[in-house]
C-alpha cells in the first residue's frame, strides 16, 4: 500500500475513532500529544489502548506519543496491536535509543520539529528503527522564526533528501491548519507534491478528498512511466541502454527509477 492521506484524531475523543477509521484515510493517527490537554492525557491513553485492543481490522494506525512518555509506548505495546509510533521533537538519533527498545519492533516515524532536528535529519533517518520521517511545520516555524514559503520548502527538501538517502519513503506533508481554506490546502499540497513529497496528514475529514485528488496518479505521467519501463526492458531485468519513446523523447536507465516510482505510487 502507498498511503497518501493520514487523519489525526485527538486521543481523548474516542467517539471519533471509528469515524476516522471509516473516513477513507489511509492512516489514522491517534494523538496523545498536542491535541490533548495535560489534564486529559491519562484518560486519552486509556481510550486509545482500549480501542487498539478491541479493533480487528481497518486502515493503518499510528499513535503519536508525548516526549519522554515511556509509559505510553509500553501501554500501546501491551495491546498487541501492530501500529506505528510517531515520535515528536526528535533532534538526534540518540533520542531514539530507549524508544526503539521500548517499541520492540513497532515502526517509528520521527517527527523533525526544530532547527537542530533538521540539521540532524540524515543521521535520524539512518537509525534502524526509523521507518519514516515527518516534518512538524508549526513547531519548526516557531523555532526558525519564519513562515516564509522559501524557508518551508527548504525544510521540506532537506527532509526529503535525508529520507531518500536512507532508503526511506518520501515524507508526507504536515497538516494544513486552516481547515476551511480548501483552495489553500490544494495549492500548498500541489507545491509539496512538485517538491517530491508524497501524501499529507489532515486534521479534518473534509481535507481528505483534496489530498487524495492531488496525489492521484496523473494519466500522462503514468503513460510516460509505462512507456519508459517498456522501452528499457521492463521492470524485471533492470533494463539498459538508450531508447526512444513513441513521442520522440530519448530515455536511458537513469529515468527508470523515477518511472517505477510513479507506477508504484499509483498502485492500491
Amino acid at each position: 500500500m502507498n498511503p497518501v492521506s493520514a487523519l489525526y484524531v485527538p486521543g481523548d475523543r474516542p467517539d471519533r475513532f471509528d469515524k476516522a477509521a471509516a473516513s477513507g484515510a489511509d492512516v489514522v493517527i491517534l494523538d496523545l500529544e498536542d491535541a490533548v490537554a495535560d489534564a486529559a492525557k491519562a484518560a486519552a491513553l486509556d481510550h486509545v489502548t482500549a480501542w487498539l485492543a478491541a479493533r480487528t481490522g481497518g486502515p493503518e494506525v499510528q499513535v503519536r506519543v508525548n516526549v519522554g512518555a515511556d509509559h505510553e509506548i509500553r501501554a500501546v505495546r501491551a495491546t498487541g496491536a501492530h501500529v506505528g509510533l510517531r515520535i515528536p521533537k526528535v533532534e538526534a538519533p540518540e533520542d531514539l535509543g530507549v524508544i526503539a527498545s521500548l517499541a520492540q519492533g513497532l515502526p517509528l516515524t520521527a517527527l523533525v520539529e526544530s532547527a537542530r532536528g533538521l540539521q540532524n535529519a540524515g543521521p535520524i533517518a539512518a537509525h534502524p528503527a526509523v521507518a519514516a520521517l515527518a516534518l512538524g511545520e508549526a513547531d519548526l516555524a516557531s523555532d526558525l522564526g519564519s513562515t516564509a514559503e522559501a524557508v518551508l520548502d527548504h525544510a521540506r527538501i532537506r527532509l526529503l533528501v535525508a529520507a531518500r538517502a536512507a532508503g526511506l519513503p518520501a515524507p508526507m506533508l504536515s497538516v494544513y491548519p486552516r481547515i476551511q481554506d480548501l483552495d489553500g490546502l490544494r495549492a500548498d499540497t500541489e507545491r509539496g507534491r512538485a517538491l517530491g513529497l508524497r501524501g499529507r496528514t489532515a486534521v479534518h475529514p473534509k481535507q481528505l478528498p483534496v489530498i487524495r485528488e492531488v496525489f492521484a496518479p496523473d494519466p500522462e505521467e503514468t503513460a510516460w512511466a509505462e512507456a519508459v519501463v517498456a522501452a528499457l526492458g521492463g521492470a524485471a531485468d533492470g533494463g539498459g541502454g538508450v531508447a526512444t519513446l513513441p513521442s520522440g523523447e530519448m530515455v536511458d536507465p537513469a529515468m527508470l527509477g523515477r518511472a517505477r516510482a510513479i507506477l508504484a505510487a499509483g498502485r492500491p
